[in-house]
């Protein structure tokens, strides 16, 4: 299963499914609306305060904490609601049992360069996405070919556990580390090419 990232779509896969972006749904824009809304008079606090020669805003009045407390909980609000979508999105994917998945490797750092993208792709968490991706598919058992092949001779091991770390081939006896094992087989893939 190839899995495509995006800032029009969050990902779109090989089988013909889409996810949206959460960054354009109605509830994100209502909530970033009210943070808005909320830096811009915590912001004329700060400089009301500035303006009047009092003491520094940071240890201000009452009124001042409270707006400091509404604009975190709404930053708190909208990265719950983003990180709750990519979690359900990757509970989607893994719920299909893949043989593999594949995803592209995005520079995330340069994207960010560009004033113009820089927002959205920070907002589109693809690092995290891929983190739960990986994660799930840990604790859903699914493991790689390449692991449960021996590099060898090619046999296939079939019952291979998460907690077996060396490899012992059943045909011939070779034994070897298990990731090292798995490293030297996609070395010698040649079904598939990686593009970068």
């Amino acid at each position: 299963m190839g899995i495509d990232l995006g800032i029009q779509r969050l990902a779109v896969v090989s089988n013909g499914q889409e996810f949206k972006n959460i960054n354009k749904s109605s509830a994100v824009k209502r909530t970033e609306k009210r943070l808005k809304r909320a830096q811009r008079a915590l912001s004329r606090k700060y400089e009301s305060r500035k303006k009047r020669g009092e003491k520094p805003a940071a240890k201000g009045g009452s009124n001042i904490r409270k707006n400091v407390l509404r604009v975190q909980k709404l930053h708190q609000r909208l990265a719950r609601m983003r990180e709750a979508y990519r979690a359900w999105v990757v509970s989607v994917i893994a719920k299909t049992k893949p043989a593999f998945i594949t995803t592209e490797k995005l520079h995330v750092r340069g994207m960010k360069k560009n004033r113009y993208l820089a927002k959205s792709v920070s907002n589109q968490g693809f690092y995290d996405f891929k983190i739960k991706l990986l994660n799930t598919c840990r604790k859903m058992g699914m493991e790689y070919p390449s692991s449960k092949t021996c590099s060898c001779c090619g046999h296939k091991k079939i019952n291979l556990s998460l907690s077996e770390r060396m490899f012992r081939c059943e045909q011939y006896g070779c034994e070897r580390d298990r990731d090292l094992n798995a490293s030297v087989n996609l070395a010698k893939a040649k079904e598939y090419a990686v593009l970068t």
